[in-house]
């Protein structure tokens, strides 16, 4: 009996703090695929902020909601029922039941996710959704978007800040979409960079305790490798 007691003890002692990582960034600075691979490598669970922004913006174009009248999508905001599975190796996200993981990756959600984000009602809504995944995460977890160490998370225990040049985040995400043109998807790209940095809402920021990696230069591994390590020195610091 003592000896079990003893191992129970000692498994106690020896399993990693838990360890809440907020990681932002603009898009295509490797925020998902970095985040994903680090909650994988480190047992972590894992959440995409920007699939719940991208998730209750498809159901307002789905439900008729009109998404340039502020107003309308403040009444609408409560309405949808958004759950995200934070599996990193499945991460998952449901809209009223129906999966949308798919959907909410379309070109005209995209065009219009910066629109409905800055409204405060969904704001509000979704951070309260947000601080309760992480809350509820026990063995820790990276949560990825571009509010998370200002707002969502201030008391994150790490807070890591993604940036790379307009040039490298054009190509990383021309790559992704097949077909698509490098000088429209820079301009894309600083148009929803001056969309979510303007905000008067939760806008796009580092946070003034964040570390900033700048990951142009980096491969995606070395990217991984580096937050990697700011984690288990944020444990080692527990």
């Amino acid at each position: 009996m003592s000896t079990t007691v003893e191992t129970v003890s000692a498994a106690v002692r020896t399993a990693p703090a838990a360890v809440v990582v907020a990681i932002d960034g603009p898009s295509g600075t490797g925020k998902s695929s970095t985040s994903k691979a680090v909650a994988a490598q480190l047992g972590l669970s894992y959440l995409d902020t920007g699939a719940q922004y991208r998730a209750i913006t498809w159901w307002m174009l789905n439900n008729g909601v009109d998404v340039q009248d502020a107003a309308q999508v403040a009444t609408a905001a409560a309405k949808p029922v958004i759950v995200s599975g934070t599996d990193p190796a499945a991460p998952t996200i449901t809209v009223d039941g129906e999966d949308a993981s798919g959907p909410i990756r379309t070109q005209e959600v995209t065009s219009k996710v910066s629109a409905v984000s800055a409204v405060p009602e969904v704001r509000t809504r979704i951070t309260e959704l947000q601080r309760a995944i992480a809350a509820g995460a026990e063995k820790g977890i990276v949560v990825e978007g571009r509010d998370i160490g200002t707002t969502v998370l201030p008391d994150a225990d790490l807070k890591i800040f993604l940036t790379a040049s307009p040039e490298a985040r054009a190509a990383r995400r021309s790559g992704e979409v097949k077909g698509s043109d490098l000088a429209a998807t820079k301009e894309a790209l600083i148009k929803r960079d001056a969309a979510d940095s303007g905000r008067k809402t939760s806008p796009l920021a580092k946070a003034d305790d964040a570390v900033e990696v700048d990951t142009t230069e980096l491969t995606l591994q070395q990217v991984i490798e580096c937050v990697v390590t700011l984690v288990g020195e944020t444990r080692a610091a527990k």
